[in-house]
Formats: C-alpha cells, structure tokens, sequence
C-alpha cells in the first residue's frame, strides 16, 4: 500500500485548506513577533551584558538574519524532497526550543548562538509553511492565501513592539519565553490538523558550498559594516573582509552556473517576474529593517523613551500596514503589480525623507508623521510585492522558491541593519537631534531604488518547465 495520501476533495478540501492557512499563518506570525519585540528590547539586552558595543548588539538580530538566509533554501528543498509537513514540524519545535535558550542565555555571544538555532528552526519552517499554502489550496485561492500570510507579519509588526516593551519593562528574557506556549500550541494543531504532503522523489539537496557562499557573503558584508567604525573603511581588516565578500559572491554565481543542483535553482530565474521581485524585496527589506531599528534606537536615545513606551509610540506606523493593505486590495488586484508596488515603495520613501527632514527630537511633530507615512506605503506594496514573486512559481517549486523569496528578505534584513549600524556608529548613544538624519537618507535612498526596480516587474502567468 501506498504511504501517499489522496488528497482532500470537495468540502474537506475547503476546511483543510482554511485550517492550513490559519496554523501557517499563526507560526508565520511567531516567527515574525520575535524579530519585531527584539528590537524594542534592544537596549535592553544591552543593560544585561555590560560592556556591549552597538556593532555587537547587531548580532542579536544579524546573526539570526545571516543563518536564516543561508538555510532557507536548502531548507526548502528538503521540505519538497521528504514532506512539507514533517518540515513543518522540525523547524517550528526547533524554534521553539531555541527560544527557551535564548531566555536563559548566561551571555551575549551564548544568546546570538542560541539566536542562530532559532533562524535554523525559522528557516525550515517558513519554506515549508508557504509551500504548503501554495501546494494544498486550490489555485483560485493561492493568491489571496499568500497575501494573507505576507499581511500576517504586518500584525506581528503591530503588536511586537508593544509586547516586547511591555516584557521588556519586567526582563528582555520574557520576549523569547513567550514563544514557549505559542510554539507548542502550535505544533500540537499542526501534527493534528494540517494534511500530511507527499514527498517528491525528484527533489534534490542544493549545493551546499553555494549555500556557504551566501552565509559568508552575507555575513561578511554585514561584519565589514558594523565594523567600519572601529576597523575605519581603508584599514587591513576592511580590505581583507571586502575581498572575502568579492570571493564568496564569484564562488556562488560559479556554483550556480556549474553545479546540477544549484543553491539558487537556475530554473527559478527563468520565470519572468521573479528575478526583479526578489531584487526589489532585498532593496524593500533592507530598508524596513533599517528604519524599523533606527526608530527604535531613536525613541530611546533622542527621546529618552522607556521599552514601554517606545513599544507603545511604535505602534502607530505598523497598524497602518494591515489597514492600508485591507484597503487598496480593490485597486491592487485590478492594476499591473509593477505598478501597485512601485506607488506603496514611493509612499514609504516620501515617509522616510519626512523623518531625514525633521531635524527634531519630538516624536509627535517629527517622527510620527512619517513613521505613518513609511506604514501606508508598506501596506500599498507588501503582499502585492510577495504574490508578485511566487505568483507563477510551478507547485513542485513551491517550497523551494519562497525559500529563495525569503532568503532574500532575510539578506537585506541584515544588510539593512548593517548598513545602518555603520552609518550610526556610536552617535546611537548620544542624546543628540539629528543624529539619524544620515540613516533616514539612507532608508530613503534605499526605497526609491527599489521603487524603480519594482518598475520591471512583468507577470506573464507562465511556469518554467522543471528540470
């Protein structure tokens, strides 16, 4: 007898399909609450290890981006070659495991080890999790499923900061514990509920050096940036991390050309929309990390903001992300992508020039108008910009596409924290006005960029023929 399942018809089709969307999304939105509760708890974590530069704080949140982007597409090919659900499972019960660690943690460096065993659990969790959305629900309902679950993070951006402030005003360790009864509700509903997907014999294991490659890629970059400070941009070290970043970036555009199965599938590429999506996600991510944490630091250093209230001052600029998607839907799901996206990246770049030009340290007159701003425009272009690159993926590449989807998301959450970080340097600490302004013109010139990239996003409803 056969171990493949028949897959559901009818009404249980529909009823499976829905449970699966909302566990998805509900493990979508743990792993998401963390990244956003970590940065309010920033100084936080701080206070706890003395001594901690700003560069070394970075790797609390760089060193869960570097690893996740390493692993997700590996990740996702396991996922498509031994079962998206077991993955599934695997990923959400490391994650969780991981988060007791990270409360626990005796040290900075046993925290970002601890982090980096998270962003292993996220990154065989979060191919698996839109793969399967893409592979059980019916193609009618793909697009709007996808939408929801990209919007789902926008929700996790509302509430993260509140909730990381509030924990954060008794002990920073309280943000990873709270994943504890998230993460096993969770599993327990998914072992139950969700349909067991057949494995594809044809899936293979990426090149794993390629993987490396973007690991050191990366992670070296990102080293280099949040070093320039102290190393200064033309001294040996600077030099040296440069030419490891030159090294490992040849080294896996190399192994994607020559290697039968290439970390970032040759294949994947030849779909018409997804090359310039996935540029313009690196570019969009970049930036909302940058400002995200910039902001952050602003409340508390400029503002002089408790984690609470920082959490609670936050709070404005991610509920306009969920309202303004929910209220564009209309128009985005009639015009060309290309267009929906490159409006919602404009909007948030008029947002970020508003705070480069307020000058202030007054949150009410010269933040938060342009904090609102930056989440309107996120809202406009965010779950369009996420359909747009999975949009006319085959469902055999399911897992392994939004692996590389994420994988960009993840690189430029790094670049763009790093980016940031060496701009900032130790000016973070100083209870200065206009001390973020070069960071805002950063975030800015970042979100126009990719508001003219999103420009040559072409969907043709075509699929690549696998091979």
């Amino acid at each position: 007898m056969s171990t493949r399942e028949a897959p559901p018809t009818g009404e249980v089709a529909t009823e499976a399909a829905t449970r699966t969307t909302v566990l998805l999304c509900v493990a979508a939105f743990m792993t998401m609450l963390d990244l956003f509760i970590v940065n309010v708890a920033f100084r936080s974590i701080g206070e706890t290890y003395p001594g901690s530069s700003l560069a070394e704080l970075s790797w609390v949140l760089n060193g869960y981006t570097v690893v996740y982007a390493a692993f997700l597409i590996p990740a996702g090919s396991l996922s498509d070659r031994y079962g998206r659900k077991q993955g599934f499972l695997v990923g959400l019960g490391l994650f969780t495991i991981a988060s007791l660690g990270c409360a626990v943690a005796p040290s900075l460096w046993v925290l970002i080890g601890f982090r980096v065993a998270q962003a292993v659990g996220a990154a065989v969790l979060t191919p698996a999790s839109l793969g399967l959305i893409l592979s059980v629900l019916p193609q009618a309902r793909r697009a709007g499923a996808v939408k929801t679950w990209a919007v789902t993070s926008s929700f996790a951006g509302a509430l993260g900061p509140v909730v990381g402030g509030l924990l954060a005003e008794f002990s920073w360790r309280w943000a990873f514990l709270i994943n504890l009864p998230i993460g096993l509700v969770a599993l327990v509903l998914a072992a139950r509920l969700i349909p067991r997907s057949a494995p594809s014999s044809r899936a293979r294991v990426p090149d794993p050096v390629g993987a490396a490659a973007i690991a050191v890629a990366v992670g070296a970059g990102s080293l280099g940036l949040v070093m320039a400070d102290e190393w200064g941009w033309t001294s040996g070290p600077m030099l040296l991390t440069g030419a490891l970043v030159l090294l490992a970036a040849a080294l896996l555009v190399h192994r994607v050309r020559r290697h039968p199965e290439p970390v970032l599938p040759r294949r994947l590429f030849r779909v018409p929309s997804f090359s310039v999506a996935n540029l313009t996600i690196l570019l969009f991510t970049s930036a909302f990390s940058a400002v995200f944490l910039g902001v952050s630091l602003w409340l508390g250093a400029a503002a002089g903001y408790s984690p609470l209230q920082a959490g609670l001052a936050m709070l404005p600029g991610p509920l306009a992300v969920p309202l303004f998607a929910a209220l564009t839907q209309r128009w985005a799901a009639t015009a060309p992508p290309r267009y929906v996206v490159s409006v919602g990246l404009a909007v948030f770049g008029l947002g970020s020039l508003l705070l480069a030009t307020s000058g202030g340290a007054q949150w009410a007159t010269d933040v938060l108008p342009g904090w609102i701003v930056i989440g309107v425009g996120i809202g406009i272009c965010m779950p369009t910009l996420i359909g747009a690159a999975t949009a006319d993926l085959a469902p055999a590449d399911a897992a392994t596409g939004s692996a590389v989807v994420n994988t960009a998301r993840q690189a430029g959450y790094a670049l763009g924290v790093a980016g940031l970080v060496a701009i900032l340097g130790s000016r973070a600490n100083l209870h200065v006005d206009g001390a973020f302004r070069e960071g805002w013109l950063y975030v800015t010139a970042l979100v126009l960029i990719s508001a003219v990239a999103a420009l040559f996003i072409r969907q043709h409803g075509s699929r690549v023929t696998r091979r």
